[in-house]
């Protein structure tokens, strides 16, 4: 699957007539000559286990990424509120700059089943491709100082691409722009997050806390995939999020499904019915009043989705899907959407254990997607007037014998919290510029993406900051970010360091007015 995508990128790469060939080919070859150092930081960092709930772990991970600042000579401190992990806080100011940036990673990654992993997930291995149904990589030694790095070669480990690669692609542009004497054209602040996988639950409080700290004219966040074609994307928008567990409760143990079957009812097959009175199979949500709310795109983020290349059949190709859901829409327009999705499903035993029973209770987990103007508590009300509606009696912990007992359609619904989307506007004088610089460095057109189809917590860095927020993503869309196996391709971290290079050395010039 990688020759089609890699011949489909060439194909698809558009040069920049703006593009400064020349500082692309003095990074790239700056680089070349320290791939194995650049690799060698990323690992010592992966190395580290760095679930949020961690704490000893995550002080590790925070204190190794102060001393990397501290090499470049950032000033950096470690940001707290009550509860939290730390952030990793760091500074450096550029005599004569007029703009402030903040650089935003995150450096907690998503809970492990070692079980799962082909090697184990916090020690970082090198293959010679991805890991592909039916196929097999191979494991390979990590080349010694001085030697070269296939770039098709990939990195696995937890945050692999989720998201310690783009902190220490930020770190080596400076050391690169250092080396080569070229000057930075902004002042330079970095945010490093310790709790985003665990839903960043203290970044409102941290954030109001440091606010003063935190002061800039832009925020730049290195997370999320670049285009499935694998060119450069900037995103402008992220969708927001909100997940809820359902369980529905039937007899109060096992029963056997031939005596007591059409008697007792079976949470399983009322779990199925009610996750189809959510939700079509091409993705239209059938809660009442869901859509009232959401924001139409503007003109401009119109032509950004109409520009964007179409990779449909290449990935339906690549996933082995006999269909797409959406009526044929494309799949960047329908990650533009709101959208449900049912992420968990549990009850009983299928396979070698399975048994002809009646289980006490099925269970579900869904995430919603969702975009501008929609709220996650707006959402829940409206899921659960749903279930009301369909004849369910709601409770949001453990039922009682006496509940069970008084109603004969009975779920709990927990969860919720979650977070709006946010978009940044395509036409602020800020949005251009970032284009430019990013175009000008790598030396080829950028895909611009009104909303990423991804969520982050970015709704409270906008209410409490009030500063334009721009992904700029670098990890390569096949990484396996949140699951088992997750990898970076070794070109991405080539290409990640040419951008943040670029962002850092030109986007100073290229911002001439802001309002």
């Amino acid at each position: 699957m990688i020759l089609p995508l890699a011949v489909l990128a060439l194909a698809t790469a558009q040069a920049q007539p703006g593009a400064d060939t020349s500082f692309r080919a003095r990074i790239d070859g700056w680089r070349a000559t320290r791939e194995s150092a650049i690799v060698g930081e990323l690992t010592e960092l992966l190395s580290i286990p760095n679930l949020a709930s961690d704490s000893v772990n995550i002080r590790r991970n925070a204190a190794l990424i102060m001393r990397l600042l501290e090499k470049r000579g950032a000033t950096a401190r470690l940001l707290e509120a009550p509860g939290s992990p730390p952030a990793v806080y760091g500074e450096l100011m550029v005599p004569g700059a007029t703009r402030t940036v903040v650089f935003y990673s995150h450096y907690d990654g998503q809970p492990v089943d070692p079980s799962r992993w082909v090697s184990p997930p916090w020690q970082v291995t090198l293959r010679d491709g991805p890991l592909l149904a039916g196929e097999n990589s191979k494991v390979l030694p990590m080349p010694a100082a001085g030697q070269r790095f296939d770039p098709e070669w990939r990195l696995f480990a937890r945050s692999a691409s989720d998201d310690k690669s783009p902190i220490i692609a930020m770190l080596t542009a400076l050391d690169a722009l250092r080396d080569l004497g070229i000057r930075r054209s902004i002042n330079l602040k970095f945010f490093f997050e310790g709790e985003e996988e665990a839903g960043s639950s203290h970044i409102h409080d941290m954030l109001s806390r440091h606010k003063d700290l935190l002061k800039a004219d832009l925020w730049l966040f290195g997370d999320g995939p670049v285009h499935q074609s694998r060119r450069p994307v900037i995103s402008f928008g992220v969708r927001g999020v909100m997940g809820v567990n359902l369980t529905i409760y039937g007899p109060l143990r096992p029963l056997h499904s031939g005596h007591y079957g059409n008697w007792a009812p079976n949470p399983n097959v009322m779990m199925a019915h009610l996750i189809a009175s959510l939700r079509d199979e091409e993705g239209k949500i059938l809660i009442d009043g869901f859509y009232d709310d959401v924001r139409p795109f503007s003109e401009a983020q119109k032509k950004a989705l109409a520009a964007m290349p179409k990779m449909d059949d290449q990935l339906a190709g690549e996933l082995e899907l006999g269909r797409t859901e959406g009526n044929g829409a494309p799949l960047v327009e329908l990650t533009s959407r709101p959208a449900l999705n049912v992420s968990g499903l549990s009850g009983g035993q299928t396979g070698a254990r399975s048994a002809n029973v009646i289980v006490p209770e099925s269970n579900a987990y869904l995430d919603f997607r969702l975009v501008p103007d929609q709220k996650p508590e707006r959402i829940r009300t409206m899921l659960e007037a749903h279930l009301r509606k369909l004849g369910y009696f709601v409770v949001h912990q453990d039922p009682d014998s006496a509940t069970r007992r008084s109603h004969p359609r009975l779920v709990k619904l927990t969860g919720g919290g979650g977070y709006p989307a946010t978009a940044t506007a395509l036409d602020l004088p800020v949005s251009g510029a970032v284009i430019r610089a990013a175009e000008s460095a790598l030396g080829e057109s950028i895909i611009v993406v009104p909303p990423l189809g991804g969520s982050l917590p970015l709704y409270d860095f906008e209410e409490v900051l009030g500063t334009p927020l721009i992904m700029t993503p670098i990890v390569n869309h096949d990484n396996n970010q949140h699951a088992e196996n997750e990898n970076l391709r070794i070109r991405n971290l080539w290409d990640g360091i040419a951008l943040y290079a670029g962002l850092v050395a030109k986007l100073g010039g290229e911002w001439k007015t802001f309002p």
